[in-house]
């Protein structure tokens, strides 16, 4: 029984001293050691890509859509046609309009001829009957001339047949001024005038007809096709938009805070989730001249631009982006979690001996993992890393 206690005694003896001991050994600690090596500061967020070229193709005129001539994701060359509407109205104005310039035509070439064609016969045909009249009144009248001379005819009835012969002469004059008076100057000019609006209503009407045909105003793929055939369209109404996909702009949204890192000319990767296997090379285009709302985020939208010459990636695809901010040569680094920082600043938990201090430093760039030291450290130098037990400067550790 006593052996018993005294193995009892000799054991509770031994938990207790080893107790003792464990508490006055210092915690353990890990540290990571400062080390060289390039660095490159990359920010990572998400974004928007769009055509770097686009316009929107829209109806100009009202109508059934008779024909659409293209399809979305269909290389088109400018001026290939889109789409056809169709307006009944349109080729009963084109008719309307021709019948009127025909008419205001032929009224012009009338007055221009000096009157219309059949009140010109008429004085031509009765100029012409004067004129034989003429000529036979004056063969009688040298006729009377000659007997009177001779004392055969009196000159009653020489004067008689003069009388006569003046008649038939004014009779001409009468009828050539009725032929001038046909067509006055102010006529002429009111019919140049309603030939000069028929022709402009006709062209206002054949350019509607050409507007029912809808083109395509710049080379590029159809990335959105708005309607079908047999839908009826307003003035102004979207029917497709057309961009260039061969480069795209990706919207880049960055929260604020980090929008001081990003500089425009800094590359960037883009990634799309369905082709994770590709990357788009491309810069930052320009920053932001405002902050926006995205949900719970502040941000600023970076205009990237983005080879893609195999159009792989779609316009209006929400992308994952990848900046690159800065890059550090043999710059001096150490893990992201050793820098701490309070009231006082960065710093860092330095190993000098078997105890810590604080050292302050000055951070430069980072990357995901690491982070530049710009002052404070040399290479070579250990720092802690985040441990369960607090720790304090002037602290004994037992480096890990």
């Amino acid at each position: 029984m006593k052996k018993l206690l005294v193995v009892v005694l000799v054991m509770a003896a031994a938990v207790i001293g080893w107790g003792v001991l464990r508490k006055n050994q210092p915690p353990k600690a890990a540290f990571a050691r400062v080390a060289r090596q390039n660095l490159v500061s990359t920010l990572s967020t998400n974004g928007k890509g769009e055509p770097f070229e686009w316009q929107a193709v829209r109806a100009e005129i009202g109508g059934l859509v008779t024909k659409v001539g293209a399809k979305e994701g269909q290389a088109v060359a400018q001026g290939a046609v889109v789409a056809d509407v169709s307006d009944p109205s349109l080729q009963a104005d084109i008719d309307a309009a021709q019948a009127k310039v025909a008419e205001a035509s032929a009224n012009l070439s009338a007055l221009e001829a000096g009157g219309k064609p059949a009140e010109l016969a008429q004085i031509d045909a009765d100029t012409a009957r004067a004129r034989l009249n003429l000529q036979q009144e004056q063969r009688n009248y040298d006729s009377l001339r000659r007997l009177q001379e001779k004392q055969a005819a009196t000159p009653v009835e020489v004067a008689a047949a003069s009388a006569r012969l003046q008649q038939f002469q004014l009779e001409i004059e009468g009828l050539a001024k009725r032929r001038t008076s046909l067509v006055a100057k102010t006529d002429v000019s009111a019919a140049r005038a309603r030939l000069q609006d028929a022709e402009t209503a006709l062209r206002l009407a054949e350019k509607r007809a050409v507007q029912s045909t809808v083109r395509a105003p710049i080379s590029g793929v159809v990335y959105q096709l708005s309607v079908r055939p047999g839908d009826y369209v307003k003035p102004g109404d979207l029917l497709a938009t057309i961009g260039r996909l061969d480069r795209l702009r990706v919207r880049v949204y960055v929260d604020e805070p980090e929008l001081g890192r990003v500089h425009e000319g800094d590359p960037v990767v883009i990634t799309w989730d369905a082709l994770p296997d590709q990357r788009w090379q491309g810069s930052v285009e320009r920053k932001p001249a405002s902050i926006q709302a995205l949900g719970s985020r502040q941000v600023g939208e970076v205009v990237c631009t983005i080879e893609n010459p195999g159009r792989e990636l779609t316009a209006g695809a929400n992308v994952n982006a990848e900046i690159r901010t800065a890059v550090a040569q043999n710059a001096l680094v150490v893990p992201k979690e050793a820098l701490r920082h309070d009231a006082g600043g960065d710093y860092v938990y330095l190993l000098a001996g078997d105890h810590i201090e604080r050292r302050p430093v000055k951070p430069g760039i980072s990357s995901v993992t690491q982070v530049q030291i710009v002052s404070g450290l040399a290479e070579g130098d250990q720092v802690a890393l985040p441990t369960e037990v607090p720790l304090k400067p002037g602290q004994r550790v037992s480096p890990a």
